[in-house]
């Protein structure tokens, strides 16, 4: 963009916020519209709000306990992987390992592989594997938090990984001189400087959990299902209930949406943090 032309800068940021917000402002709008409204003919700008189908969906038990678990899954996985990303991170950044670059390579390949290919493994596993005496992993919040660490925990050290390689290892070792243990270093040093990427991998895996159908909806049956795959119950042979389904996707926004707004000043300096080395 050139600067004696500073309208099209502007231009160009409306552009952007209007194709990125319309979705969910259309979203709202089926919300909060009656079942007979839906097929009419649609009105972008709102003059009426119909909250039944909010106060359906709050009202209901049901989807208030998928809720809690999406809530408790996805922050129970967030704060697994990030903790478990950070110690790898560390390890792999401080300590000569052969062939660690190929470990940190293969922990990647399990994010690139798409999600259905586990899904009879992982159901195998919640099942048959991990069984002690009548009690299964299978529809458990323990065994949703596990088998997301899949996926989350491979992207959680991917992330890491340039954080804790941009601090220098001159700062360890004069902690050590002054007589720190390893986990001094590590809880002292380390963790705080890593605090803005650290924030970055929690967020972003918090999100991927929540976000989350697929395994959600094959692996559980409703001790732990979770919030999204509510939405799969009001598709049925005789109807699809969009107006109730478009107030579950709005409330399962606010959340992320919460989170995001709470932390997102550490989010640029996270995402940078070690790109550029003296």
């Amino acid at each position: 963009m050139r600067r004696d032309r500073p309208w099209l800068n502007v231009l160009f940021w409306v552009a952007m916020s209007f194709v990125t917000l319309f979705p969910i402002y259309w979203l709202f709008v089926i919300s909060v519209k009656p079942a007979v409204d839906l097929f009419s003919t649609p009105e972008v700008i709102l003059t009426s709000f119909y909250w039944d189908n909010y106060a359906e969906v709050l009202s209901d038990r049901t989807l208030r306990r998928y809720m809690a678990n999406s809530i408790i899954i996805s922050t129970g996985n967030a704060f697994l992987c990030t903790t478990l990303g950070f110690f790898a991170c560390y390890a792999l950044s401080r300590f000569d390992l052969g062939g660690k670059e190929s470990v940190f390579f293969w922990t990647i390949t399990n994010r690139m592989a798409p999600p259905a290919v586990f899904l009879l493994p992982f159901f195998l596993l919640l099942t048959q594997v991990f069984k002690i005496g009548d009690f299964i992993l299978y529809d458990t919040k323990i065994g949703m938090i596990l088998i997301y660490c899949t996926f989350n925990l491979p992207f959680a050290i991917w992330t890491l990984r340039p954080t804790v390689d941009g601090i220098p290892k001159e700062l360890d070792e004069a902690a050590v001189v002054d007589g720190a243990s390893t986990w001094k270093v590590i809880t002292h040093i380390i963790f705080p400087l890593c605090r803005p990427g650290l924030a970055v991998t929690l967020i972003l895996t918090w999100v991927f959990a929540w976000n989350e159908f697929l395994l959600a909806a094959t692996l559980t049956s409703f001790n732990a299902r979770t919030l999204t795959t509510g939405l799969s119950e009001y598709v049925t042979t005789t109807g699809t209930e969009w107006g109730v389904m478009a107030s579950i996707a709005m409330i399962t926004l606010i959340p992320a949406l919460i989170v995001f707004a709470l932390v997102q000043r550490h989010i640029v300096s996270g995402l940078t943090f070690g790109a550029v080395k003296g």
